[in-house]
């Protein structure tokens, strides 16, 4: 599913549902439902904050990040943590392009970790663990993965293979152990957290709500996950995502220029 979230009606805008977000609701420009497993891709406009919210605490959303006017610019997950001195991410990071400008903001988070190194779930690695579930059979209840998903939405916008870049797991911690293997935390998710991703650049989005890799669930569940957007503004002198680091700072101000 696609949009363009400056295009709403001021009608359409009032139809939106109000739930306890923290934001004023007359700000709200829409909200839906994204089932798991599900996929979606949209360009969100420079202003705009997009809220994703685990409902039911089983949610992983795996997200890629493009420049809207110039999709060879995208999400740089090496620049975006040696930059800021972390291996995920949380409230006061930022999302780098390779451009070294900020795609996206996190000015609010309360899950408090995100991964960023484990990659999406493939169609092999699904089958193994779940099983096939083919649509021509089971319909809605058929067994999606995220790299497949991934690729239905950027082939929406004329990117493809070589566009699957490293991606953002959100809602999902994967931490090492005692041998240096990655392990997923399934005590890490609750329903109800909430991660706010607000936009500084006009930024084509494209999300997949199957499984985190290593989860080791053996039943396929993935959780929904509300996503809700309004206008927010961008990051003012004093946001935390901006004053989190020095580096933060000259990427904001390497952003802004191109909007003056």
């Amino acid at each position: 599913m696609t949009a363009l979230f400056d295009t709403l009606s001021p009608l359409a805008r009032a139809a939106v549902p109000a739930h306890s977000t923290g934001f004023d609701p007359a700000l709200v420009l829409w909200e839906e439902t994204m089932p798991g497993g599900a996929h979606w891709s949209g360009v969100v406009r420079r202003g705009t904050t997009l809220r994703l919210t685990d409902l039911q605490g089983r949610a992983n959303v795996a997200a890629l990040f493009f420049a809207h006017e110039d999709r060879s610019e995208r999400y740089n997950m090496p620049d975006t943590l040696k930059a800021q001195h972390t291996a995920f991410l949380t409230r006061g990071h930022v999302c780098y392009s390779d451009m070294g400008r900020v795609l996206c903001s996190i000015p609010e988070d309360t899950c408090g970790w995100h991964d960023t190194v484990c990659g999406l779930l493939d169609a092999e690695r699904c089958a193994a663990q779940y099983g096939v579930a083919r649509y021509q059979e089971h319909r809605n209840a058929m067994h999606r993965n995220a790299r497949d998903g991934l690729l239905v939405e950027l082939g929406k916008w004329g990117l493809g293979e070589r566009d699957l870049v490293p991606n953002v797991n959100f809602f999902s911690k994967a931490v090492p152990d005692a041998d240096g293997r990655l392990r997923f935390d399934t005590a890490h998710r609750a329903p109800g957290q909430h991660v706010d991703l607000r936009f500084e650049m006009d930024v084509l989005v494209a999300l997949s709500a199957a499984p985190h890799p290593l989860d080791p669930s053996p039943r396929y569940a993935p959780g929904d996950v509300r996503l809700t957007f309004w206008r927010s503004g961008t990051a003012g002198a004093d946001d935390p995502c901006r004053c989190s680091c020095p580096e933060n700072e000259r990427g904001f101000v390497l952003t802004e220029r191109c909007f003056l």
